[in-house]
């Protein structure tokens, strides 16, 4: 696949990825693109259609998978997720760096198919402290909010593990985590940036 590499992120719900990912899109406009990924969850208020997700019926989403349009998909909390080639293909036919924001899973899959994306993850700096973020937060119920613990201990785990991730940042400090994530896509930046007209 030709343009720039793309960026897979992952690290649990509540570690900030999507603060920084907002912060890069809005201070590279027209570098990144981000690559809408596929739902059959609700959509919570203010979210878009085609913009946040592609909100989807189940057996719509997995007709898809079933004839292997997805480069990567799982199910959490009884609903499925996924992110479609022709997603990443939309992204990089305007040669923008495509942003995959997935989980662990995602990130295994994708290690098996020929993307050759930068692996980055993003973690937060305790447990204790993902727990608050996500209280904080207030969109789910208890269950549901163990069930995100509970996958972001097994997520911070795995990413220990030598290989899975080119870089792990810990989001402990915004502007400093967001420094080095800019430093680590500085190389895909610039490739973008000279090859605008």
């Amino acid at each position: 696949m030709s343009g720039p590499r793309p960026v897979v992120l992952s690290g649990p719900s509540g570690a900030g990825k999507s603060t920084l990912m907002k912060r890069l899109m809005k201070d590279y406009e027209g570098v990144f693109g981000f690559s809408v990924s596929h739902t059959t969850r609700n959509p919570r208020p203010g979210e878009e259609d085609g913009k946040d997700y592609h909100f989807s019926t189940r057996e719509a989403m997995q007709e898809g998978i079933d004839q292997g349009n997805f480069i990567e998909n799982a199910e959490f909390s009884g609903n499925l997720y996924g992110t479609s080639k022709s997603a990443i293909e939309d992204v990089q036919a305007k040669n923008l760096i495509c942003i995959l924001d997935v989980d662990i899973q995602g990130v295994r899959r994708i290690k098996e198919t020929d993307l050759n994306p930068i692996y980055i993850s993003i973690q937060p700096p305790s447990m204790d402290i993902l727990e608050k973020r996500l209280r904080d937060r207030q969109t789910e119920s208890e269950e549901s909010l163990q069930k995100r613990l509970e996958a972001a201990r097994i997520d911070m785990e795995l990413s220990k593990e030598p290989g899975v991730f080119d870089v792990i940042i810990i989001n402990d400090d915004q502007d400093r985590a967001y420094e080095e994530l800019k430093e680590t896509l500085n190389h895909e930046i610039q490739k973008v940036q000279e090859a605008k007209p």
